[in-house]
């Protein structure tokens, strides 16, 4: 059972058996299709570029692909456990719900989105719309470019049907009249390759003032009889099928991980068919076969009044001109105050700890950092995670000449992080040619923790000043909210953290030994790490909270995360709010508790913030009286998750400096607590609500701040 299918065993049905919680949680499949709703709402603000917002649909779209081929395929396969407590009527629900936000999606993108581009010029033409000359050109392109790579297969005993790849655009005909050998063969399959473009720009000589545009989808539908010489086309539709995604790898079973992932991503594509796309014009004789063919029940099937996939307009994205029509480019600044670009960082770090704040501060820090240990002839060892950090990366170059000049390089790379496995298996194989030492962390476990350390070899003058200089080691660490990816780096919410502090840096030393050797560590004192001790020093902070309330004293709880779904913190959470503690709760995505319920959580606010920047970060306040000691701030990598707390490698550390921390406080958890134009909260009933509409953005806030320095 993959750990996906393991979650939603536990948090599709209320775990109650396992969980005394008083009141009835939230779906937690109806929670992500919310959030996708909030990322659709942003495609209906006027202040929005209009590009943007057409960007927001494509997002959906790609979330929803996600959904179906994780979620629900979890969800199908937890129906056939009768353990799980998950039924087909949970499913029915899922899919009713995934179709309304679908209808929302394209009625949003045919109704508003696109009039409001053709008002602006940008057009994209279908057959009907096209002149005689557009026509020409289109033929011509048809000819030249698509046809070639075409190849219609039409069905019989000799000619099953094709082998169709997840997310791939196909062509479904029925065909009329008798093919070359005089036999009444009537249905006509045509996969449409991926390396043809999907949106193709109209010369602007045939648009006139306005920029055109045509689909792929529509250049094949007007050429689509040509392909069938002699024969009518009596129908047609395109279709899209998605499917299980998941690579379900036995990992006590295999010898060695990464080959057998290395196999398994070959038949990636051709997993258990989940969902059904066709057009909304698509004759039903032809969906009945597509359903049987690949046995998907009715509900699977998602009839869509525009391109079956709607991902790939970000190709019109990326070649529509107009300023005014994009995001105004925001570059992030230089964290110049804490971290001089004329200063090492190793040296600066020697003085104190450094924070930083992404995309407001830019991540060449981090680069640097590395780079600056690369290139330092004293620095021995550095050690590194490794979970998304993109097929082209300019930290995994540094760690591979660090290698080749000589240095211990110790990579613990992720093969299991979803859809990136195969660049991680490339970085892997490419660590290791050069010498590093590569290990895949720990068996039944995905190492999301995010952590860089340096090791380097310093000397040091005596106390007395009369013996020599002393040679010790020196360590020097990053510790991060989200992955070592730079261009993610400027489009995610995230918090860094540089520090040469001996207790963290040597006690991520000896998460890095346990990641290699798996031997049993000593409790860490700072570093807080599932799925040892995170959950039950959360439920102990939010204990200790609830305590404080009953006592009378102050008691606090602000948590930002990207998603609250475990039984357990919910379960304390519910307590706390009982005993009269203040809970805010900022959770970007799946909250599985209804805050507000009387005599359960009506002392607990949710909010959600989605705005230009996707939020990532990870911030838990706490506090249980008024003494300095008595208020914790953490940042994390881990979400509240039954995953990421007992299935995961995950960290979370404190920020103990004041400055920096109330600096986290401020920048991290104030201005969304204020939000009013990003905001949205949510009632007991599972509904959100946007805040407000033109008041202070967070983000905007947080951008227009260090802009200025």
């Amino acid at each position: 059972m993959s750990e996906d299918t393991r979650a939603a065993a536990s948090e599709v049905a209320v775990p109650a058996a396992a969980v005394d919680i008083p009141l009835q949680l939230l779906n937690r499949e109806r929670a992500i299709l919310q959030f996708n709703r909030r990322v659709l709402a942003q495609a209906r603000r006027d202040d929005v570029p209009l590009l943007e917002r057409l960007r927001y649909i494509t997002i959906v779209s790609s979330n929803l692909d996600e959904f179906f081929e994780v979620r629900v395929a979890d969800i199908i396969e937890a129906t056939r456990l009768p353990a799980s407590g998950v039924t087909r009527k949970d499913l029915a629900s899922v899919a009713q719900a995934a179709h309304e936000l679908i209808d929302e999606q394209y009625a949003l993108f045919n109704d508003v989105v696109m009039p409001a581009l053709h008002r602006q010029g940008i057009v994209v033409l279908n057959h009907a719309e096209r002149n005689a000359e557009q026509r020409r050109w289109v033929e011509k392109f048809f000819e030249n470019q698509v046809r070639p790579l075409l190849v219609p297969v039409s069905l019989d005993p000799s000619h099953p049907f094709p082998l169709v790849a997840n997310k791939s655009l196909n062509f479904i005909a029925r065909l009329g009249g008798r093919d070359a050998f005089g036999r009444e063969n009537q249905i006509a399959i045509v996969k449409v390759p991926r390396v043809l473009p999907r949106v193709i720009r109209l010369p602007d000589g045939l648009c006139g003032e306005q920029q055109g545009f045509v689909l792929l989808t529509s250049v094949i539908r007007a050429h689509l009889a040509e392909l069938f010489p002699g024969r009518t086309v009596e129908s047609f539709s395109q279709f899209r099928v998605t499917r299980d995604s998941d690579l379900d790898v036995d990992e006590d079973d295999v010898t060695n991980l990464r080959q057998a992932l290395r196999t398994g991503l070959s038949t990636r594509h051709f997993g258990q068919a989940i969902r059904l796309e066709v057009v909304s014009t698509c004759p039903q004789q032809l969906s009945d076969l597509l359903l049987q063919q690949f046995e998907l029940p009715d509900v699977a099937l998602y009839r869509v009044n525009g391109p079956v996939n709607l991902v790939r307009l970000n190709q019109l994205i990326d070649q529509a001109e107009g300023v005014a029509l994009h995001f105004e480019p925001y570059r992030p600044s230089w964290p110049e105050r804490s971290l001089p670009q004329s200063q090492s960082i190793l040296a600066r770090l020697r003085e104190g700890d450094v924070l930083l704040h992404h995309p407001f501060e830019s991540f060449e820090p981090v680069v640097q950092f590395l780079r600056e240990a690369v290139q330092d002839p004293d620095v021995l060892a550095i050690k590194q995670t490794i979970y998304r950090t993109g097929a082209q990366s300019v930290l995994m170059d540094l760690l591979i000449e660090a290698a080749r000049r000589g240095k211990e390089v110790l990579a613990v790379v992720e093969l299991k992080a979803r859809f990136d496995e195969e660049a991680n298996i490339n970085w892997a194989e490419r660590l290791e040619a050069v010498g590093a030492q590569v290990v895949y962390g720990v068996v039944g476990l995905k190492t999301h923790a995010k952590l860089l350390l340096v090791t380097r070899r310093e000397e040091s003058a005596p106390a007395d000043g009369r013996r020599a200089a002393q040679t010790r080691l020196r360590r020097y660490l990053h510790l991060s909210t989200g992955n070592y990816n730079p261009r993610t780096s400027r489009l995610y919410t995230d918090m860094g953290y540089l520090t040469a502090d001996p207790g963290l840096t040597a006690e991520a030393d000896a998460v890095f030994l346990q990641l290699a050797s798996q031997t049993r560590a000593r409790p860490p004192r700072h570093l807080v790490t599932a799925p040892f001790v995170l959950h039950k020093r959360m439920v102990q902070h939010i204990g200790q909270v609830a305590a404080a309330a009953r006592a009378g004293q102050p008691a606090r709880i602000v948590a930002k995360i990207n998603a609250l779904t475990d039984p357990g913190l919910i379960a304390a959470l519910v307590t706390a709010s009982q005993a009269g503690a203040k809970i805010d709760l900022i959770v970007r995505g799946a909250c599985m508790l209804p805050p507000g319920v009387p005599g359960h959580t009506e002392n607990i606010r949710v909010r959600s913030v989605v705005g230009r920047f996707l939020e990532h970060s990870r911030i838990l306040y706490f506090c249980w009286g008024a003494a300095d000691d008595e208020e914790a701030l953490y940042l994390s990598s881990a979400d509240w998750m039954s995953r990421n707390m007992f299935r995961r490698v995950e960290l979370a550390w404190p920020v103990r400096d004041k400055a920096l921390r109330q600096r986290v406080i401020d920048e991290g958890l104030v201005p969304y607590l204020h939000d009013r134009s990003d905001a949205w909260e949510l009632d007991s009933e599972g509904r959100y609500k946007r805040v407000a509409e033109g008041g202070v953005s967070a983000q905007r806030a947080l951008a227009q701040r260090y802009s200025q320095r």
